[in-house]
């Protein structure tokens, strides 16, 4: 590949550095096509395309900071300390330049032009699709000493050039844009999700200050910063946080090759499930690519010639597998050239052939010097293999025991399992229920024809300590896995699953949620493709039944249980022609009797607030009306993020690591608001 002059100088990035493609139109039509959908994840996906734009400036070593506001009406405003958008005439639009950036399709420095050496690719695109899909959009640019500003509606100019506002002393630009309701069903941004993603794209570009504001409400407005010098080890560390590792000192490399830059970081954890993410010029890969490929062929190449050549693996030792060095393996993997080539609209997995070879030539190179000059680690990292490599052995025998027993070969279901009649696994459903009498009425109120149960009985095994072979043993797990009919580990099919919902029914109480939690990690660590298929609910049963005489009413919040009470208690007033402003209700509590425990509320004037300690104490009919009928249930879908929170979540609870458990107990002791002794 030939090279390339590095741009150094502001005066380079010019009108004639920006290439234009096509048009703008389509964009309000099928907004899905360019932001994947109108959905939070779609309304998210504007802030990444300009912050990617500012972070495309600083992969080209042009920008330091990046600040991120919250405002108050959904209003976003980004802005940076790179070049600043050129504003001159563009020679192909007649237009300005940053007019054109903003109003065009595939106007930008990253398609042909020579405005980037690196970018995703894609980040041209973005900043105009952020334009039209806004109700407005204010672009600020400090350059060449001035402050230029041109307004935008609905993806058109309110101008015909930008207009000089002020005077500047260093460069940047600034947008400033609010969503449009008319595009977005729902405009609500989630802290927690972009805190998120700015913390990655810091990690992933080493030296990088983000910052973000949230300034929407007055009583709680935040504020948060990153800046990681140690770039991907800072990554991995962060990752495995509260876990044990098994390599003290991370693997770390970064090299260019010809116009590819390569920068992987890996440690091994005692944990079971294997965390590597990719990126290509810091856009997430989630199905991976040739750089992943060639990430794992040179890890198992380096560690089978290192085991043989220290004695640890014998020559009549087979070698380990490439299965072998998934558990425990956290990896970074990222990736910068010059034209990425990505597959599918949401360019999830890199296809540029010759990434494979660069990145597994660098690792090879960089592993064999890292085990070389760090022994101690290599040990603990190829116990950790050795031990996988046992236990894969073992599991396959255990786990095809299990499937020649199970439903695949057609032999006979868990006798527990109160199956449904219908065969299609699009219509039919599976409750996983915590505890028999709950098992029991659930069975009772179920819809046969597509609606099985399956009771959970014995202990549930932590699933963070155990390995596949004593998960596909467990008297508690295996009949799930029996029932679920795909398989497990290598084997998984998920074609062959047998119920399209799968659904998690547990008390909502302390110990509810601890068995939601251990099947949502099981879940996460065996069956990753069932979540990501959308298979796995967790259903929502009602905290109250609240009666006042024929009426009933169930809630399953504290919230709605108030809300209902006082619309009772209002109703009330206005037959009697009460106008008073109707105060908080005085709460009478009645206390449990010795013949009935079940018995657990409240009474307020006349209305009988019952509730529920489980899922036991609610007859057949009241189960199927609340949350088994699915004209009338709430259920939670759970995605790939509720997973991996409930499998952190798991590593601090259930983890070997003392401290984080510590300072979880000390920091949410005082939330307990009831505790069952």
């Amino acid at each position: 590949m030939p090279k390339e002059k590095v741009i150094k100088t502001e005066s380079d990035y010019t009108a004639k550095s920006i290439q234009v493609l096509e048009g703008l139109e389509p964009v309000r039509k099928r907004p899905g096509m360019y932001i994947g959908g109108t959905s939070t994840e779609g309304l998210h996906h504007l802030i990444w395309e300009v912050v990617n734009n500012s972070v495309d400036e600083a992969m080209a070593g042009y920008c330091k900071n990046i600040e991120v506001k919250l405002l108050p009406k959904n209003i976003i405003e980004i802005s940076d300390d790179g070049r600043g958008i050129p504003v001159e005439k563009h020679p192909q639009t007649k237009k300005s330049t940053l007019e054109t950036v903003l109003t065009v399709l595939h106007a930008g420095g990253k398609f042909g032009g020579n405005g980037y050496k690196i970018s995703g690719g894609l980040h041209g695109v973005g900043v105009s699709v952020v334009n039209a899909l806004s109700v407005w959009l204010k672009a600020e640019v400090k350059r060449d000493g001035k402050i230029y500003a041109m307004e935008f509606e609905r993806g058109k100019s309110k101008s015909k050039e930008p207009k000089v506002v002020g005077k500047a002393k260093n460069t940047g630009t600034k947008i400033v844009f609010e969503a449009d309701p008319q595009i977005f069903p729902e405009i609500k941004y989630n802290w927690e999700k972009i805190l998120a993603y700015l913390r990655q794209q810091s990690y992933l570009t080493k030296g990088l200050s983000v910052k973000i504001y949230d300034e929407r409400e007055d009583d709680s407005k935040k504020a948060y910063g990153f800046l990681f010098d140690g770039g991907l080890v800072s990554y991995i560390k962060f990752l495995n946080r509260g876990k044990e590792v098994k390599n003290e000192m991370p693997f770390y490399v970064e090299k260019s090759v010809d116009d590819t830059l390569v920068e992987i970081a890996m440690q091994y954890t005692d944990g079971y499930k294997e965390h590597v993410f990719s990126f290509a010029n810091n856009i997430f890969t989630p199905e991976g690519g040739m750089h992943e490929v060639g990430f794992r062929s040179a890890l198992t190449r380096a560690i089978n010639s290192y085991a043989k050549k220290t004695g640890i693996l014998k020559e009549k030792d087979d070698n380990f597998t490439s299965e072998d060095f998934q558990e425990g393996l956290t990896a970074v993997i990222s990736v910068k050239l010059k034209n990425p080539q990505f597959e599918g609209q949401t360019k999830a997995k890199l296809g540029n052939n010759e990434v494979r070879g660069i990145v597994s030539n660098v690792t090879s190179e960089a592993l064999a010097e890292y085990l070389e000059a760090h022994p101690n680690n290599a040990k603990e990292m190829i116990s950790k293999v050795l031990l996988t490599a046992k236990a894969r052995i073992a599991a396959r025998a255990a786990k095809d025991a299990v499937i020649r027993k199970g439903a695949l070969e057609g032999m006979t279901l868990p006798g527990k399992l109160a199956d449904c009649s219908v065969r299609d696994a699009s219509q039919s459903e599976l409750y996983i229920v915590e505890g028999d009498s709950a098992g029991g009425s659930a069975k009772q109120g179920r819809d046969r024809r597509f609606q099985a149960i399956l009771p959970l009985r014995g202990k549930l095994v932590n699933v963070e300590k155990t390995t596949l072979d004593k998960v596909v043993k467990s008297d508690t797990l295996k009949p799930i896995i029996i029932a679920l009919g795909a398989g497990i580990g290598d084997s998984l099919d998920i074609s062959k699953t047998r119920y399209h919902k799968i659904i998690i029914m547990a008390d909502a109480d302390v110990d509810g949620s601890h068995i939601r939690t251990l099947l949502l990690t099981f879940f996460y660590r065996y069956f990753e493709p069932l979540i990501r298929a959308g298979y796995i609910y967790i259903a929502q049963p009602p905290l109250y039944r609240i009666q006042k005489g024929k009426e009933v009413q169930y809630a399953y919040t504290e919230e709605q249980k108030n809300i209902a009470v006082n619309e009772i208690l209002k109703r009330s007033a206005d037959k009697k022609e009460k106008t008073e402003k109707i105060s908080k209700p005085e709460i009478v509590m009645e206390t449990d009797s010795d013949e009935n425990d079940s018995e657990v509320g409240e009474k307020v004037s006349g209305i009988n607030i019952q509730r529920y300690k489980g899922l036991g104490e609610m007859n057949p009919t009241q189960l199927w009306e609340t949350t088994m009928d699915p004209e009338t249930r709430m259920m939670l879908k759970v995605n790939i993020e509720d997973a991996e929170a409930a499998d952190k979540m798991f590593d601090v609870l259930m983890g070997s690591e003392v401290e984080p458990r510590r300072r979880f107990i000390q920091t949410h002791a005082k939330s307990v608001k009831n505790l069952d002794v």
